[in-house]
């Protein structure tokens, strides 16, 4: 579990263009300010992935969603009653920015409970880019360390987790036909 010191460093960071890896549900992930061109085209180089593929958003609550988002009551219900990891694709408001919703004409959000994204996310106010942490066509980190042997010094901090990770990134459904994507 990280300090709230440790959460402040990491908030500062991200509020200055930076990028952090962090532990999330299922594996650790590259996080930063989505509306940052600059962390997020950082991000995109230090995993060599293609803007037009989109990122997701993660928060700590829908409300901090609801800027980037464009939904029914019914939708934004479902993903507050939701208990498993789901990251949806839904409607993107007119002020999403489009370095991360790519060429999609949705966006992939989701409502976190891990304990270190609700901390982060509540202390910056807002939601956080989450993409997994390894360069295209490795495996996602899992840790702290393999984090660290994909991008050395190209990440600002290195968050630490004892959880236990999945190694197999969140599913993503379709908001509207709850269609699995991933």
């Amino acid at each position: 579990m990280q300090t709230d010191s440790q959460i402040q460093q990491a908030a500062t960071i991200i509020r200055n263009a930076g990028v952090i890896a962090y532990p999330t549900e299922s594996v650790f992930g590259l996080g930063c300010d989505p509306h940052s061109e600059q962390a997020v085209n950082k991000i995109l180089q230090l995993k060599t992935r293609p803007v037009d593929k989109g990122l997701i958003i993660i928060a700590a609550n829908l409300e901090q969603l609801e800027p980037y988002i464009d939904l029914s009551e019914e939708q934004k219900q479902k993903i507050r009653n939701e208990k498993s990891a789901i990251t949806w694709l839904v409607k993107k408001s007119d002020i999403a920015p489009n370095w991360i919703h790519g060429n999609h004409p949705k966006i992939a959000v989701r409502v976190s409970r891990h304990p270190t994204v609700v901390k982060l996310c509540n202390a910056i106010n807002q939601p956080i880019v989450s993409t997994s942490a390894n360069p295209a066509g490795k495996a996602p980190a899992i840790s702290r360390q393999q984090s660290m042997d994909y991008f050395s010094s190209g990440v600002d901090l290195y968050l630490n987790d004892s959880t236990h990770f999945s190694g197999q990134p969140t599913q993503i459904k379709d908001i509207e036909t709850d269609g699995v994507i991933r």
